[in-house]
C-alpha cells in the first residue's frame, strides 16, 4: 500500500466555511459570533474567515487571560484583533479562578483545574453572546475533536465549530494560504490551561503524526494497513485509535435511558 495517508486542504474550504458561518450566524435573530481568541493558530484562523464572511462588524473577539497569561501575547493578541477590524473585550478569569479555589480549597488536580478555566470561559463566551444576539463560534478543529483534546462543556461548548471538518495540518496549510502572521502559525499549539502546557507533549504525539492516523480511520482502514501506509510503529498508531475511541463520549450528547415513546437523541431527532 502506497497511500500517504497525509491530509490535504480541499479547494472548497473557504467558501464552504464562509457559507456555513452565513447561514448560522446570521439566521433566526443571530447577529454575528463570539470568538474566543487565545493567541493561537485555531482562534485567529477561526476570528478571520468570521470577519470574511460576516463583516467585522459582526465579530466579537473575546480574550479571556488568566494569570499565566504573557503580556507580550496578549498584546500580540489584542494587535491581531485590532488589525482585523473587530470588535474586542477583555476579560481576566483570575477572580473566577480566586473565587472556586476559595469554594473548593481541596481541589489541587491540575488536570481538574484546568478544565474549571475553561469552563469559566465558556459562561463568559455564553454570557457576551447573549448580551450581543450572537451565537458562540468554537475553534476546535477536527484533530481535537477526534483526539478528545478538548474540555467537555468548556471549549467544547459551543454553538458553531467552523473549522471543526479541517485536521490540524489542514488547519495550518489555510492560516499560511490566508497569510497569518508568522508568530501565530509558528507557535506551539496549547490549550493555555496551566503555565507551559502544549497539546503536542500531552497527546505524546505530533499533530502530523496523529492526522495521517486520523485520516486512515476517517478512510475506514484497517490498524494493519495505516501501519503499512504510514510506516509508523503499530504502538503509535493504536496510541491514537484508543484516544479516539476513549473519548467517544466527548462527540455524543448525554445518553439517556428509553422509557418514553420518543425518546430525544434515540429516535427523536431534530
Amino acid at each position: 500500500m502506497t497511500l500517504p495517508l497525509v491530509p490535504r486542504l480541499p479547494a472548497h474550504a473557504v467558501p464552504t466555511i464562509h457559507q456555513f458561518l452565513r447561514a448560522h450566524a446570521l439566521a433566526d435573530g443571530a447577529q454575528g459570533v463570539v470568538v474566543g481568541l487565545s493567541g493561537g493558530i485555531d482562534s485567529a484562523l477561526v476570528a478571520r474567515l468570521a470577519r470574511d464572511a460576516l463583516g467585522p462588524e459582526r465579530v466579537l473577539g473575546v480574550l479571556l487571560p488568566d494569570g499565566a497569561f504573557p503580556p507580550a501575547l496578549l498584546e500580540e493578541t489584542e494587535a491581531y484583533g485590532r488589525a482585523l477590524g473587530i470588535e474586542l473585550r477583555v476579560v481576566p478569569v483570575d477572580p473566577f479562578v480566586r473565587a472556586f479555589s476559595l469554594a473548593l480549597p481541596e481541589v489541587h488536580d491540575r488536570v481538574a483545574l484546568g478544565n474549571a478555566v475553561a469552563r469559566f470561559r465558556m459562561v463568559l463566551w455564553y454570557t457576551l453572546a447573549r448580551e450581543t444576539h450572537r451565537l458562540v463560534a468554537g475553534t476546535g478543529n477536527k484533530s481535537e475533536i477526534l483526539l478528545g483534546y478538548f474540555t467537555k462543556y468548556g471549549d467544547g461548548g459551543v454553538d458553531l465549530l467552523p473549522i471543526g471538518d479541517l485536521f490540524k495540518t489542514e488547519v495550518r496549510a489555510l492560516a499560511a494560504d490566508l497569510g497569518l502572521p508568522e508568530a501565530v502559525r509558528a507557535r506551539a499549539p496549547s490549550a493555555g490551561l496551566w503555565e507551559g502546557q502544549t497539546d503536542e507533549e500531552e497527546l505524546g504525539i505530533t499533530y502530523d503524526d496523529a492526522d495521517r492516523i486520523l485520516r486512515g480511520l476517517e478512510q475506514l482502514l484497517d490498524p494493519e494497513e495505516i501501519v503499512a501506509a504510514t510506516g509508523f510503529p503499530a504502538e503509535r498508531v493504536q496510541l491514537v485509535i484508543d484516544r479516539v475511541e476513549r473519548n467517544r463520549h466527548k462527540r455524543r450528547p448525554p445518553p439517556i435511558p428509553k422509557v418514553g415513546l420518543r425518546t430525544v437523541g434515540l429516535d427523536w431527532r431534530d
